[in-house]
C-alpha cells in the first residue's frame, strides 16, 4: 500500500482573518516531522488569500469550501474555480454533507462543481455523506453507491487521480460521536469497490478515500488504521493547531504502520 494520508482541517465559518495567521504559523514548523502525511487547511473565501501566501514554500496546501460550476457570469456570491487556481488553492471540498443539507446541494450539483474544478486544474474532495440510521438498518449501500456513481459521471479515467473521496456519516457530524472505526471501513471499502466497477482495479486502488465525523485524537488511530481509509476530514477538533498537528502525527503513525516501515 502506498496511498499517503492526508489530514484536512476544515475551518468552516470559525475563523477570522487574525486567527488564521497565528494557526498556520504554530503548524508549519512541525509538518517537517511528517513527511509522509499530505497536509491541507480547506478555509472560507474570505481568508484563502493570504492562507495562500503564509502557507507559500511549505508543504501545507490550502483548499477552499465550496466552488460554483461557472468560471464566469452573474452568479452573485458564487466562487468561480478559475479565481480559486489563479489565487494558488490545490484543492476544493465539494458536496459536504453542510451543503447539501442546509443549501439543497444535489448530486448533479456536486458532479457539475467536480467537472468545473477539475477543468481548472483543482483537485476535488469529494464528500460522500451518509445517514447513520441507514447503516443500523443495513440499508446504506445502495445511497453510498448511487452519491459515488452520480458524483463521477462524465469524470475522466485520466483525472480519477485528481479526486479524493470523503465518507462522511452525516450524523457524526459535529455530534462528538465518530462511526466505529470497523463500520467506517466497511462503508469506505463499499466505496473502494464502487470506484472500481466503474473505473477498474488499478484506479481504485490508488483512490484515496478519507473518514469524516467527529474525528479526535483518541478515535484517528483506529480509523487511520483501517486498511481502506486514507486519511481523516476533521472539523471542530482541529480548529485547535495542536490538535491538528497531533491528528497529522497519528496519520504518520498509521502510514509508517501499514507499510511495515521501520
Amino acid at each position: 500500500m502506498n496511498r499517503k494520508p492526508m489530514v484536512i482541517a476544515n475551518w468552516k465559518m470559525n475563523k477570522l482573518p487574525s486567527e488564521a495567521g497565528t494557526y498556520i504559523e504554530t503548524v508549519v514548523p512541525q509538518m517537517v516531522r511528517y513527511p509522509d502525511v499530505q497536509t491541507l487547511l480547506a478555509g472560507p473565501d474570505v481568508l484563502l488569500k493570504a492562507m495562500v501566501e503564509q502557507a507559500a514554500g511549505t508543504t501545507l496546501q490550502i483548499g477552499a469550501e465550496n466552488v460554483y460550476w461557472e468560471e464566469r457570469g452573474a452568479y452573485t456570491g458564487e466562487t468561480s474555480p478559475a479565481a480559486l487556481a489563479e489565487l494558488g488553492v490545490t484543492h476544493v471540498i465539494v458536496g459536504h454533507s453542510e451543503r447539501r443539507h442546509y443549501f439543497r446541494e444535489t448530486d448533479e450539483m456536486v458532479n457539475q462543481k467536480i467537472l468545473a474544478a477539475l477543468r481548472n486544474g483543482l483537485k476535488p474532495i469529494v464528500a460522500i455523506d451518509e445517514r447513520m440510521q441507514l447503516v443500523a438498518e443495513n440499508d446504506h449501500m445502495h445511497w453510498l453507491i448511487t452519491q459515488v456513481v452520480e458524483a463521477l459521471k462524465g469524470v475522466r479515467v485520466a483525472d480519477i487521480k485528481q479526486i479524493s473521496l470523503a465518507y462522511e456519516p452525516t450524523q457524526a457530524i459535529g455530534s462528538g460521536q465518530a462511526m466505529d472505526a470497523l463500520t467506517a471501513q466497511r462503508s469506505i471499502a463499499l466505496i473502494r469497490a464502487t470506484v472500481d466497477d466503474l473505473f477498474g482495479p488499478a484506479v481504485a486502488e490508488q483512490v484515496q478515500i478519507l473518514y469524516g465525523g467527529s474525528v479526535k485524537p483518541d478515535n484517528a488511530a483506529a480509523l487511520l488504521g483501517q486498511a481502506d481509509i486514507d486519511g481523516i476530514l476533521v472539523g471542530d477538533a482541529a480548529l485547535d493547531p495542536h490538535i491538528y498537528v497531533q491528528l497529522v502525527a497519528l496519520a504518520q503513525q498509521a502510514y509508517v504502520t501499514k507499510n511495515g516501515i521501520k
